[in-house]
């Protein structure tokens, strides 16, 4: 049985962690993305598929490849991170899951359902999604979650011979800069949007 986390912790993970328009000038190393990783794969995912496919956009080169396939407001926020990522998802992850879930004849279960399988390669690496999102605050870094990128330029620039793998979505990553956010939108009540049954 675990403790609760302290306020302190509770704070840099949810309360007053927030999303990043703009980041200081300060770098991410190479050592944190693995860490980053390291963390985030202990997340659950069903039957332990870990379809997340990471792509760290961490030279200057790759952050400007993956600006010019962004919208325009997001282009600007690429170019200037210390570090970006690509979290993609591998809609043929049960190749995988001899190695991943021995427990079973995992892979039989979704061979023959390739829709059923982009279904669980969506779900399963938003999750995985979200726990990069708390691995890298856990680590002292911040994030600029975003959906606005064209999906099919990207697959095409950064998953090449990899027809299985898709974009899922993009972050931006560093220590964030303050000035850039705003206000704090509305976190409504629980009675707003839960029922206890």
């Amino acid at each position: 049985m675990n403790d609760p986390l302290n306020d302190a912790a509770l704070d840099q993970l949810f309360r007053e962690a927030r999303t990043y328009n703009g980041f200081h000038d300060k770098p991410v190393t190479t050592t944190q993305l693995h860490a980053i990783w390291d963390l985030m794969k202990m997340g659950p995912t069903s039957a332990n598929m870990l379809p997340a496919r990471m792509i760290w956009c961490h030279s200057p080169e790759a952050k400007n490849r993956l600006a010019a396939h962004a919208s325009p407001g997001n282009q600007e926020k690429i170019k200037t991170v210390p570090a970006a990522v690509i979290i993609g998802m591998d809609q043929d992850f049960h190749t995988h899951l001899p190695e991943l879930f021995p427990h079973d004849d995992a892979k039989s279960w979704f061979e023959g359902d390739a829709e059923g399988r982009k279904t669980h390669a969506m779900r399963n690496s938003s999750l995985q999604g979200g726990y990069f999102i708390l691995a890298a605050r856990a680590l002292g870094l911040d994030t600029g979650p975003m959906s606005g990128f064209d999906n099919d330029a990207v697959d095409r620039e950064f998953f090449i011979g990899q027809p299985s793998v898709k974009s899922n979505f993009i972050s931006t990553l560093g220590y964030g800069d303050r000035s850039t956010i705003f206000d704090r939108s509305p976190r409504p009540e629980f009675s707003k949007f839960n029922v206890i049954i």
